[in-house]
């Protein structure tokens, strides 16, 4: 077993708490999914939001899909002025048998020009 990172972000279309936490819940199960992880192997999520998100905590998304013994933390992104906007990010440490290559990192809607070579975005 080996402790691995897996990065996810989306881009939501809005600033509103329901779409907010519906992308936010969408790229946790995505990122589970794919990596094959349920929450007896986390070990805690790290969101982070761009500067013009405040509709609500994206851990409140994690709590609503069963995550409530996963430490979950929210913080804010640095505002750099050509960044992408309205992005919820996260980081997923997780203990896994994966070597680190075969990792899915899960970027979804706008949020794929980030890592297009992750991602296949152009």
């Amino acid at each position: 077993m080996a402790v691995r990172a897996i990065r996810g972000a989306t881009q939501l279309d809005v600033d509103e708490r329901e779409h907010l936490l519906e992308r936010s819940a969408e790229l946790v199960k995505a990122v589970l999914e794919a990596n094959d992880l349920d929450s007896a192997d986390l070990i805690s999520i790290l969101f982070t939001v761009t500067p013009d998100l405040h509709a609500e905590f994206p851990a409140v998304a994690g709590r609503q899909i069963g995550l409530t013994d996963v430490p979950l933390m929210c913080m804010q992104e640095i505002d750099v002025p050509h960044a992408l906007p309205r992005v919820v990010r996260m980081m997923v440490h997780t203990e896994t048998e994966r070597s680190r290559d075969k990792i899915q990192h899960v970027y979804l809607h706008g949020a794929s020009a980030l890592r297009p070579d992750l991602t296949g975005a152009q």
